[in-house]
């Protein structure tokens, strides 16, 4: 794969350290999801340039909870010395909580986010061709860690189809005037499950479409989205329905009407949302 095609995504990181093959590249994202522990007090994501202890560190990034106070120190450790440290006051990365912090890397800074607000933007010390690791210490559980295009993709190829026990994991963000969010599992002929949240109406549809004819809705009321926060969709496929939950908690069911799992090949999402990731899990 030529680096200016270069992708990373991690559902579940077994390890602290990730390492980006050919460097950071100009117009990309570093995206890092998690939970910080609750009795942590910081934490720390650094792009190194290398693995080793020692490494310089071109970009790091450290929430602290000190004194019932929170808020982001920003610096580079370059040839054994830490440099002059930036902050932004009141961090948007709340303890024991899903976050996802989204890193843009341009021409003259890294422009960082947090759960969709912006925090800084911050020139580069050392050059970003010298970057090539991810590194975030041990007081966050990983959820996911990424480096993407700029915009990410919302539409999901699904390998080998679905099948029982096989998981649709979707992260983002719906935006603060959003009228709704739709998530297709697509075929050939149709849409499997169609789940549709409508703001407006306060009600969640699920459907399913064959060859261009939607049978009858299931409707229920009550969004488990809130507009402008940060979610995590899992969708389960089971021998016998999916099972929706959100930011870990049980919210709908869908019996399969379309039961040629194997031919479902696309997952697909719609609406006015920021969009972080999009995957597709085996057992």
């Amino acid at each position: 794969m030529a680096n200016s095609e270069q992708q990373l995504a991690i559902y579940k990181p077994t390890t602290a350290i990730t390492s980006i093959k050919g460097g950071l590249q100009e117009g990309k994202r570093v995206i890092i999801i998690g939970r910080i522990l609750p009795d942590a007090d910081r934490l720390h994501v650094n792009l190194q340039c290398g693995s080793d202890s020692k490494a310089d560190v071109a970009l790091h990034i450290n929430p602290r909870y000190e004194k019932g106070s929170a808020h982001v120190v920003y610096n580079t450790y370059q040839n054994g010395t830490w440099g002059s440290e930036q902050s932004t006051p009141d961090s948007p990365i709340v303890k024991d909580k899903l976050f996802a912090i989204e890193i843009l890397v341009t021409k003259e800074a890294y422009k960082i986010s947090a759960n969709g607000k912006h925090l800084k933007d911050y020139e580069h010390r050392i050059p970003i061709t010298q970057v090539n690791t991810i590194s975030v210490d041990q007081n966050i559980k990983l959820e996911f860690i990424g480096y993407q295009n700029s915009v990410p993709p919302n539409k999901k190829e699904v390998i080998n189809g679905l099948k029982p026990d096989k998981n649709i994991v979707i992260y983002g963000i719906p935006n603060p005037d959003c009228k709704s969010i739709a998530i297709n599992l697509r075929h050939r002929y149709g849409v499997a499950f169609h789940y549709l949240c409508r703001f407006e109406e306060n009600a969640v549809i699920r459907n399913t479409n064959e060859n261009g004819i939607w049978g009858p809705e299931e409707k229920t009321e009550g969004i488990p989205f809130i507009q402008g926060q940060f979610f995590q969709v899992k969708i389960s496929c089971k021998a016998e329905q999916y099972d929706v939950s959100v930011n870990g908690q049980q919210a709908h069911t869908y019996k399969h009407r379309f039961t040629k799992l194997e031919e479902i090949d696309v997952v697909e999402v719609c609406g006015e949302l920021q969009l972080f990731s999009v995957e597709a899990k085996d057992p």
